[in-house]
């Protein structure tokens, strides 16, 4: 504790007053009074300076407190920002799992979406490949039936050719033979032109007595008549028929029927034609007995013989058979 001067010297006086009190004592006292003043005034000064630091020191603590306060309104108004930061934090992280979430089962349906379409883009590309392909087949197909339809109609063009030359040659053979044969058109002869081929028909009354298979003077006129015609053609196909009407033959000789009365009596006209310059390579000879009619009503028209003279149609079958 610090005593003030006045008060020491007033403990002094006391204490000289109330006892008898040496001079060395005195002095003893002076001199720790002295002591005393000299700490008093080092106090004082001390007091001043820790006056002053205390100043200083209240007013950094003042600031400090200021500043903690400060500090503290910081802190809660940072703690605030940091609760608000971490609600929205929060709130953003459950944003991002929902948006994860959405964002990952679109990607899937887009992914899905996506494979369907590339497997239809694939299905198409392979369609319209086929397509493509069928329609590369379908016009290969097509050139080759073109190729084939201009072949044919070349084909045509040639049998129609063959055909109006048959036609042509049958017909100028049909007015030859007419003309050849024009003396006897009035005894049961006639000549006819027909789908390319000339049927010269004679009746048998013209050629044979009746029942008979030899042919009288008057036939083998006609036939020789005939064979200088078609004797002098090439590529005929001579067809030489003998017909009957439908009455019976009884005998036991030959002809015992009108088959063989038939066939007899083509093979006769046929050994004329032959004598007479046709060549036998072109002759066949057919026995038709009743069996083909040409009228019903008059029989004597049955009885016949039926020249059907041809051309060749070799070349015309030969152009058929080949290949397309």
């Amino acid at each position: 504790m610090t005593y003030p001067t006045p008060f020491l010297l007033l403990l002094a006086s006391f204490s000289i007053l109330s006892g008898c009190v040496s001079l060395k004592q005195f002095d003893a006292l002076q001199s720790d009074y002295d002591t005393l003043e000299i700490k008093h005034r080092q106090l004082t000064l001390e007091g001043q300076d820790g006056e002053i630091d205390r100043r200083e020191l209240t007013g950094r603590i003042n600031v400090l407190t200021q500043a903690r306060e400060q500090l503290v309104v910081d802190t809660i108004q940072l703690g605030r920002r940091v609760a608000r930061a971490e609600s929205d934090v929060k709130r953003l992280r459950e944003l991002n799992d929902v948006l994860t979430s959405e964002s990952t089962s679109k990607m899937a349906a887009i992914n899905d979406e996506n494979r369907a379409l590339l497997e239809d883009l694939s299905r198409i590309r392979k369609e319209l490949q086929d397509q493509e392909d069928a329609l590369s087949a379908l016009s290969r197909d097509l050139e080759r039936r073109q190729q084939e339809l201009a072949d044919r109609s070349m084909r045509v063009e040639e049998l129609e050719g063959l055909l109006a030359s048959r036609d042509a040659a049958a017909e100028a053979l049909r007015s030859q033979l007419a003309a050849a044969l024009l003396g006897f058109a009035d005894r049961g002869l006639s000549v006819e032109q027909r789908n390319g081929k000339v049927y010269v028909s004679l009746e048998a009354q013209l050629l044979f007595p009746s029942g008979s298979t030899t042919i009288n003077t008057e036939g083998q006129q006609a036939l020789r008549d005939l064979a200088a015609v078609i004797s002098n053609q090439s590529q005929l196909e001579i067809i030489v028929e003998g017909h009957t009407d439908t009455d019976q033959l009884r005998s036991p000789s030959i002809p015992r029927n009108n088959w063989e009365l038939s066939v007899l009596r083509s093979t006769a006209v046929i050994d004329i034609l032959t004598q007479s310059g046709v060549d036998p390579i072109a002759l066949s000879a057919a026995g038709r007995s009743e069996y083909h009619p040409v009228d019903e009503d008059e029989k004597a028209r049955n009885r016949r013989i039926e020249i059907i003279i041809a051309p060749n149609l070799d070349p015309l079958f030969e152009l058929i058979r080949q290949p397309e």
